[in-house]
């Protein structure tokens, strides 16, 4: 039986009408994404067609799901909106906080207990305002989402930026930060920008050492990692129903890592059999009655150019394996170039960690291809060279492989199976080093490489690849060799050759678990109490941020200008960092401590102009707020890229940063520092990014008269008395120019909540 049935059922009761009224709006057929869209739009029937990457639209999700590193600060935050129940189906899941060190029992227990007051808070939480709580060791996130809550034709957000998992099931479902979450939970609609559309048509089929994962690293080298931004990429052809559910959740997944707002399928065969054997037959028999509402028009997919914004093309049946990175997943390599990519890069060739699993690939069909790999090497008397590990996707897929004897072949073959988690993907990850800082390199079926992302190491090398390529390239322990092709020397000697991996989409005995790890909330949860000590150091009840002053703002001083690619995770460090999620000043001490500073080509160093020393970033500006003064952050392109984590936008909003000025944003980052009421703006001409000295004061011209598509002026101020000034765009409508006046979209909602 499927959770929140009778919500399903109201959206696919409305599908025809929505449909039809869209069409009628826009005078044309529509993609799949546009049906999707336009059926939850908040006003109802669509009365206008927007304009892609245009027009702010507002739309009403169905359901919002959160991790629980996310969860806390989101939920701290809906704590204030006064509402005493969610308005929509939410859900908690505890993935982030178990960090991987001996094995999945060890490990389990050990993060039970040392993350016990935050597990307390979130099940608190839940209990009262009337979330489903997924316990720590249920499941990754986006795994459990897609076997219990993803169906066809729905729209969910949720907090964390690989949320577009669920898009393997047919479902728009787009990661954001904690602030949207806590605006849909307390039911209000969702802003987003129509999205510009990118069609991928997949023909042929998948063979051989061929898999679904292969798909979006094809896709992340084509369109890099911004390529996406403000698309939501929708695949479609012969090629794209050939793939099992779970694969197409894989390259949904992944297509964070291009930027884009979301990746779809539509509903088929495929999708009718992962519900079915996920126990939800009623969704499938519910999907099944409406189906020509959960696909894109006929008319659109025979002639695609006419409705995407811009069109691929994939031949899966010549498709090659293929491994990205390192440092960066839209670096992309055939496996029969990646050899020589490794000797003329000069890359670590010994291999020291293979990992599979992740919330991309961890299906039942991934752990099996895997499998199919180690027990050759048992077979074949070849001795695994790489450390190896693996991180099952959710209880469910454990405990059915578990009793299907895969986890016995890893074990047999020197795998170590980790905790239903998220472990070293997200760098929760003890790593088993003699040197933390050594040169090497590491594989993973992940999907985010970038430097210091796994185990906090900068040289270290991150590749990803598919779970069966993984697990080939663990046995042999060396990045030049070729499964596809090269042989192997045994343990008697003699040269073999690992043949192609073999899967099995869905269990023959159907999926089984004692205990998938799920509370239910309270009935009535005005009685609960959400207990959060004040003198904790991993809880802290949030203050409101102040409103804008109401004049422009000058005598700005530069915190950083930040060279190079500066992610989410430069910005605010995971890894053990995680702890602090729910102390917004604890966490803070993180702050751009991973950005390269421009001036002296060093993380975590600036000058503080009020001592006329180098010093950490956070301490920095603390001394500037201590002081009273204002700063700005300066950035390259795609500032903010990665993870959807808010932090990055709350800490230096909580430090006193007053503006971050970049020559371009990523998506979700951009919005967060809206939803936080900072000042987000761009360079109108990136080369005005060099005039930008080391020892200005700054000024921000404009805001007095601030609109939606006016420009805004920046004056430098520089040490030897000259000065620059150039214009600096933004991208705020009239609502988001209301949240950077109130002092974050929160002050609103609580106004709102409390009139």
């Amino acid at each position: 039986m499927a959770f929140d049935l009778d919500m399903i059922k109201k959206v696919y009761d409305r599908y025809s009408t929505r449909t039809a009224a869209a069409r009628t709006a826009t005078g044309k057929h529509l993609t799949l994404t546009e049906k999707i869209l336009y059926a939850h739009l908040t006003e109802g029937d669509a009365q206008q067609a927007f304009g892609r990457g245009v027009d702010y639209v507002d739309f009403a999700p169905d359901r919002v799901a959160m991790q629980d590193a996310t969860a806390q600060m989101a939920l701290l935050q809906f704590m204030q909106a006064g509402r005493p129940k969610v308005a929509v189906p939410s859900t908690v899941h505890c993935d982030h906080l178990i960090q991987a060190k001996i094995g999945a029992t060890e490990d389990l227990s050990t993060a039970k207990d040392v993350n016990k007051e935050v597990y307390d808070f979130l099940a608190s939480v839940s209990d009262k305002y009337g979330l489903g709580f997924w316990k720590p060791g249920a499941g990754i996130i986006h795994q459990v989402v897609l076997e219990n809550y993803a169906f066809p034709g729905g729209m969910m957000i949720g907090t964390d930026s690989h949320t577009p998992n669920a898009g393997g099931l047919g479902m728009i479902a787009i990661g954001v930060g904690g602030a949207d979450a806590c605006d849909v939970m307390a039911g209000l609609p969702w802003e987003l920008k129509f999205p510009k559309l990118i069609g991928v048509k997949l023909t042929g089929k998948l063979s051989g050492w061929t898999s679904a994962k292969d798909v979006i690293l094809k896709v992340a080298g084509i369109l890099t990692v911004k390529g996406g931004t403000g698309a939501i990429v929708e695949y479609f052809g012969d090629g794209a129903e050939s793939l099992s559910a779970t694969g197409k959740g894989t390259i949904c997944n992944m297509g964070a890592e291009i930027g884009a707002t979301t990746s779809i399928f539509g509903y088929d065969e495929k999708a009718a059999i992962y519900l079915r054997g996920t126990k939800r037959e009623d969704i499938a028999a519910l999907a099944d009655a409406i189906k020509e509402h959960l696909t894109g028009d006929p008319e659109v997919y025979a002639n695609p150019e006419q409705y995407f914004d811009q069109v691929i093309e994939i031949n899966l049946t010549e498709l090659e394996p293929h491994v990205n990175g390192p440092f960066t997943p839209d670096l992309a390599w055939p496996i029969s170039k990646f050899a020589t990519a490794v000797k003329e890069n000069n890359w670590p060739a010994e291999l020291e960690v293979g990992l599979i699993g992740s919330c991309t690939n961890s299906s039942y069909e991934d752990i099996t291809r895997a499998a199919s790999i180690a027990k050759q090497a048992i077979d074949k008397h070849l001795k695994t060279k790489a450390e190896f590990t693996i991180t099952p996707g959710s209880e469910l897929v454990r405990f059915t492989v578990g009793r299907d004897g895969y986890l016995d072949t890893f074990a047999e073959m020197g795998g170590v199976v980790l905790a239903n988690a998220c472990g070293p993907c997200i760098g929760q990850w003890a790593r088993h080093t003699d040197d933390p800082s050594r040169k090497n390199s590491i594989i993973t079926s992940f999907n985010r490489n970038f430097a210091k992302r796994n185990d906090g190491n900068p040289n270290t090398h991150a590749f990803v690849a598919s779970p069966e390529i993984v697990t080939a390239f663990a046995i042999a322990g060396d990045l030049t060799f070729n499964p596809l092709t090269d042989t192997l020397t045994n343990e008697k000697g003699e040269q073999v050759k690992l043949d192609e991996p073999m899967g099995i989409e869905m269990p023959v005995k159907g999926f089984a678990v004692e205990d998938a790890g799920y509370q239910a909330p309270a009935e009535d949860g005005s009685q609960v109490e959400v207990k959060v000590d004040p003198k904790s150091s991993r809880l802290q009840l949030l203050d409101p941020f102040p409103a804008w002053e109401g004049t422009d703002i000058t005598g700005l001083k530069l915190l950083i200008k930040a060279k190079g690619k500066c992610t989410t995770d430069h910005i605010s460090m995971a890894g053990p960092w995680l702890k602090f999620r729910g102390h917004l000043d604890n966490i803070s001490n993180n702050m751009l401590i991973g950005a390269i500073n421009y001036f002296n080509n060093n993380s975590d160093s600036v000058k503080n102009e009020l001592t006329g020393e180098y010093g950490p970033v956070p301490a920095t500006q603390r001394d500037y707020k201590a002081h009273g003064i204002g700063t700005i952050v300066v950035g390259d392109e795609n500032y903010g890229e990665g993870s959807s984590r808010e932090h990055a936008a709350m800490e230096p909003r909580h430090l006193g940063v007053r503006a971050i000025l970049v020559k371009s944003f990523a998506r979700i980052h951009e919005t967060n520092l809206k939803k936080q009421g900072m000042l987000a703006i761009t360079f109108a001409d990136s080369n005005d990014y060099e005039k930008i000295q080391e020892d200005d004061t700054i000024d921000i011209k404009g805001l007095v008269d601030f609109e939606p598509g006016k420009q805004l002026t920046v004056v430098l101020h520089h040490k030897d008395g000259s000065t620059d000034s150039f214009a600096v765009n933004h991208t705020y409508n009239a609502q988001q120019i209301e949240w950077f006046k109130a002092g974050g979209a929160l002050n609103i909602i609580r106004r709102l909540m409390h009139a």
